[in-house]
């Protein structure tokens, strides 16, 4: 049997996840979390084969959280399901060490052989994140340059352009106006860039932003 826990911070989410799941009859879902903090609670207390672990959380960062779980439980496998595009995060989550990552448009038969594979010792990726993957590892792509971001510049850079101002974000992040603007200007030079507009255009081009 699959041991399961779903870290969502949607319930309407985790109730379907939990009902598509119910219908298999090797994968159990034993437990659920919708913040960081109760993700961190659950790791702690017991021990999990695969963690459904969705990027947006309460109170922080699913990637951000990956390098704690591996930590507290390397055995479990991690399979990011997010509403997030590959493009955006994937690369970025398997190198904070999950194990596969999967889009909530998915069917739910793709997710459940997903599991099976990652609780397995497989990875999962699609084909088209397979190629990216052994470009980069063949030399032959260097990446994009969004990935060179942190999880933090990478969330500053998704509300830069979306039109959000210097102090509406610092406000959103309780960062402060000083900070926000060092932030911005190390993503404008890890990306070759000068100004919002470019940003923006790059954003939008690449599927960061709609």
């Amino acid at each position: 049997m699959i041991k399961v826990l779903i870290a969502d911070d949607h319930p309407v989410l985790r109730r379907g996840l939990r009902e598509a799941l119910s219908e298999t009859d090797d994968i159990l879902v034993a437990g659920e979390a919708a913040s960081v903090h109760e993700v961190r609670e659950r790791v702690r207390a017991e021990r999990w084969d695969v963690i459904l672990l969705d990027i947006s959380l309460q109170g922080g960062n699913g990637i951000e959280l990956l390098p704690e779980i591996r930590k507290e439980r390397p055995d479990a496998r991690v399979l990011i399901l997010t509403v997030y595009s590959e493009q955006q995060y994937a690369i970025r989550a398997l190198r904070a060490g999950a194990a596969g990552f999967l889009t909530k448009e998915a069917a739910p038969e793709k997710l459940i052989e997903a599991i099976r594979k990652v609780a397995g010792g497989g990875r999962w990726v699609s084909p088209e994140l397979a190629e990216t993957l052994a470009s980069l590892l063949a030399g032959e792509t260097s990446g994009e340059p969004h990935e060179r971001l942190s999880n933090r510049e990478l969330e500053i850079l998704k509300m830069i352009a979306s039109g959000r101002t210097v102090s509406e974000i610092a406000k959103d992040l309780a960062l402060s106006v000083k900070t926000v603007s060092t932030h911005r200007t190390r993503i404008l030079h890890k990306m070759g860039m000068r100004t919002n507009a470019e940003l923006t255009h790059y954003a939008v081009r690449h599927g960061i932003v709609s």
